[in-house]
């Protein structure tokens, strides 16, 4: 029986693992322990600033009270993603894709009741009420509501360094994980090919049955002793660089975005992310079309704009990555998550939900055996090759449906010859009805039909003429749904905190320590 579980590297994977699988062991004893091993001459980079709804199911399961988590890690409640310009840069380009599904997506065509009735509407306007709620900085629930329920779906964004200390020492503390600050020297595997123990500076040995490689992009179990190759992307995903920069408010009261801001530039996007006490900012480009220098002139050019005032001033940080994945992400009795399993880019967020998604897999397959690891090994990695597909798939989406053609990077990022065959084939599908569930194969999707909705009809993808209705379209009780909604705007508005009020008071009741 698989009862030793050793991970090495910390930080938001590392530790997020940890909590995730140690979790009902300390409930319900179920005798697995889980031991962290983590460098302390390596700083980690810091797995995003933005999370999906899933975290809070996972918070919650791990007993980490929501105002604790909020005020600890200067979270704030995200909502979705807001794009600007990225359909044709005008000053009324920018759509949402917000994390409600659509009104009755499971009943009705809501796109064939959009367009018949509601399009003089955006697509998130007539379907939902988020993006109404975003675009005034409200708040997802009330002081009221009880932790981790909302009346709007949300997830959060929050200072990663912040949130690796809380999980550590909920981790230690709380749920029986052994910590080691010490430094691999040594990969060991026995005569079956499984690792058998690790060598450390300090701590010596550290045997296990089961190890989980969290040590970014280094890898050191999975690439480094296993050599298991690297899948390189960039051919659908051409970005490769990322500046990051803190941005402190203007004003202590200052409203906080209820989502993502991404914001097309010349050579890639920036991204602009609200936390309570602060914003983080970021720009994500391609070297081949755009110089390092020349992109930080154009993210502070960014800065002064949306702050009003000159961050010239503000320190910048550059992390260089490729897009891509492991061939293999699970292999014998060790699997990667996080930056060690790969990464894509940062749009939409994916990289927290990839890491919440690995560790579920390992807590729900327990108990397993030395037995079972080649199949399991096997499932996980046709699921998450799957998922990796996906997630190329859905951020290509876009950028293949711009207008823009205004430099060298829009005019490549915009050729549909660079974008995945399973993609273009969607697509055309797409032309003639619009996407539902039965066009992904998963029950438990990284992005369903819903999301691919919203970012096609925020871009303005069009189906070809006016095709015939159907009876199954349920299109009347689409309309209803939509009318209902649209009247339960104003109560909605009116009762609903902003971000930065609903935080105020949730300090007030529970000041930060």
């Amino acid at each position: 029986m698989i009862k030793k579980i050793i991970i090495v590297g910390g930080g938001t994977a590392g530790w997020l693992s940890a909590g995730i699988i140690a979790a009902d062991n300390a409930r319900q004893g179920t005798g697995i322990q889980v031991q962290l091993v983590e460098s302390p001459d390596i700083p980690t980079i810091g797995v995003g600033e933005g999370t999906w709804p899933t975290m809070r199911a996972t918070l919650r399961r791990m007993g980490i009270p929501e105002v604790e988590f909020l005020t600890r890690c200067n979270a704030s409640f995200k909502q979705g993603s807001k794009f600007v310009g990225w359909r044709n840069g005008t000053a009324s380009d920018h759509y949402y894709h917000p994390f409600t599904f659509p009104y009755a997506y499971a009943e009705c065509d809501i796109h064939a009741v959009w367009k018949k009735w509601f399009s003089h509407l955006h697509y998130g306007d007539a379907t939902g009420l988020q993006g109404r709620a975003c675009e005034r900085q409200l708040a997802p629930k009330l002081l009221s509501t009880p932790d981790y329920a909302g009346v709007l779906n949300y997830g959060y964004h929050l200072d990663a360094g912040l949130f690796s200390e809380l999980l550590k020492e909920h981790c230690t503390t709380k749920l029986g994980v052994k910590h080691f600050s010490d430094n691999v020297q040594q990969v060991v595997s026995g005569a079956d090919g499984n690792i058998a123990h690790l060598k450390t500076e300090r701590s010596g040995d550290i045997k296990g049955d089961f190890f989980i490689d969290c040590s970014g992009s280094r890898s050191l179990l999975l690439g480094q002793h296993f050599g298991i190759d690297w899948v390189d992307r960039s051919e659908h995903s051409i970005n490769d660089r990322a500046l990051a920069v803190q941005v402190p408010y203007e004003a202590e009261n200052q409203e906080i975005a209820s989502a993502t801001v991404a914001t097309a530039q010349s050579s890639g996007w920036t991204w602009d992310i609200g936390l309570s006490t602060r914003r983080g900012v970021g720009y994500v480009y391609s070297s081949g079309f755009i110089s390092d220098d020349a992109a930080e002139a154009e993210l502070r050019q960014y800065l002064n704009n949306s702050s009003g005032r000159d961050c010239s001033g503000l320190e910048v940080r550059q992390i260089k990555f490729t897009a891509g994945h492991r061939q293999k992400i699970w292999h014998k009795n060790c699997v990667a998550i996080g930056m060690a399993a790969g990464f894509i880019e940062p749009l939409e967020a994916s990289a927290l939900a990839m890491v919440e998604l690995s560790a579920n897999f390992v807590r729900d397959e327990w108990p397993f055996t030395t037995k079972s690891l080649a199949i399991l090994e096997k499932r996980f990695n046709a699921i998450f090759s799957y998922r990796w597909d996906k997630i190329v798939e859905f951020l290509k989406l876009h950028y293949a449906l711009s207008e823009r053609r205004d430099s060298g990077y829009w005019r490549e990022v915009t050729n549909l010859s660079s974008s995945p065959e399973s993609l273009n084939g969607l697509l055309e599908l797409w032309r003639y009805r619009s996407p539902y569930f039965r066009d992904l194969l998963q029950s438990e999707e990284v992005f369903p039909s819903a999301s691919y909705q919203y970012v096609l009809y925020g871009m303005g993808f069009e189906c070809e003429g006016d095709l015939p209705e159907r009876v199954s379209a349920n299109l009347e009780a689409g309309r209803r749904k939509i009318d209902e909604g649209l009247s339960a705007w104003p109560r909605m508005e009116s009762s609903l905190p902003t971000n930065r009020t609903l935080l105020n008071l949730i300090e007030q009741q529970h000041p930060r320590k």
